[in-house]
């Protein structure tokens, strides 16, 4: 535990950078500067050798344990009764759009040749809720942080752009506010980057939106089980360990949503609660950044960038054309 400290406490402190920039910045999105600097940190040569030192083992487990931790307290925001006022019709096509974006991320990973899982962390990743999806699927796959690193990069930098992108498409197609509200919740990513790019429409378009990207997130523990149960069926192993059908964590998600829709949860503990999540998952964002090395990556760069901004191009289409239909 000890050995863990130095690189938990760097991790943390880019979290507290994060939040600094978030409060002058309120358009940027925590988590989004926190896997930033991972990255940036991660192409310093004075900084690498530190990175895989000292701090090494405290970002392994910030980038493993702190996820997982965070994805269990991400099911506490989900509340069932508030997906189901969005009606069925609502209901079914957003399951349709990420369904699409799921089989259409995956076939342009395999297309673009990403090596070993990385192709379903990549489709999870852009589909259902960003890095914490990534780290969701990573434990049926059995990927280590290295296999997650280029997923949550390129899931964090196209997220990113959506912020700038959907508000200024939606303004000359001449959006409502609640469909530009159902598109950023059905087209974007990262909860938070949904937040920073509704908000710029107002409250009633940021309600809409988090509500249709909480469903999103509901469809993440399906998704997982039914991953981990074709991976099982197909013998796949890493490291000789067959994939499990539902990580321990995931049911906890799943436990979690429940708690939340069925109990009188006090406000004070929910507001304790997703302040703990966002630092967990800031810490894991680091450490997953971290790991990121553009050289390493420079071989396969311009087809791992097209194939992003493919993937992110073809979600918002499919949830723009839901939106209009």
């Amino acid at each position: 535990m000890i050995r863990q400290l130095p690189g938990l406490a760097v991790a943390l402190a880019a979290v507290g950078i994060g939040a600094l920039v978030h409060l002058v910045l309120p358009g940027v999105p925590l988590l989004t500067v926190c896997v930033l600097l991972g990255v940036i940190a991660a192409q310093v040569p004075a900084a690498v050798a530190v990175l895989d030192g000292p701090l090494k083992p405290g970002l392994a487990t910030a980038a493993k344990r702190c996820m997982r931790i965070g994805v269990v307290l991400l099911g506490l925001q989900l509340v069932v009764g508030d997906l189901l006022h969005l009606g069925w019709l609502t209901i079914l096509a957003v399951i349709g759009v990420t369904a699409f974006a799921f089989a259409g991320t995956y076939v342009i990973g395999r297309i673009a040749r990403l090596p070993g899982h990385e192709p379903l962390l990549f489709a999870a990743g852009f589909a259902i809720c960003g890095a914490s999806a990534i780290g969701a699927m990573a434990a049926v796959t059995r990927s280590d942080a290295r296999e997650q690193s280029r997923p949550v990069a390129l899931v964090t930098l196209c997220g990113t752009l959506a912020i700038v992108v959907l508000p200024l498409v939606a303004g000359a197609v001449g959006m409502t506010v609640n469909e530009f509200g159902r598109w950023t919740g059905a087209g974007v990513h990262d909860v938070g980057q949904v937040v920073a790019t509704a908000q710029e429409w107002g409250s009633a378009a940021l309600a809409v939106a988090i509500v249709v990207k909480l469903l999103r997130v509901l469809l993440l523990a399906p998704l997982v089980a039914g991953t981990g149960l074709v991976l099982r069926m197909r013998g796949s192993v890493q490291g000789g360990v067959t994939a499990p059908i539902v990580p321990l964590f995931v049911a906890g998600f799943v436990v979690a949503v429940a708690l939340r829709s069925l109990l009188p949860i006090p406000a004070p503990v929910l507001s304790a609660a997703q302040v703990l999540q966002t630092v967990l998952l800031g810490m894991a964002l680091f450490g997953l950044g971290s790991g990121i090395r553009f050289r390493a990556l420079a071989g396969t760069g311009m087809r791992t960038a097209v194939a992003g901004l493919s993937a992110w191009a073809l979600i918002a289409v499919a949830a723009l054309a839901v939106v209009h239909a």
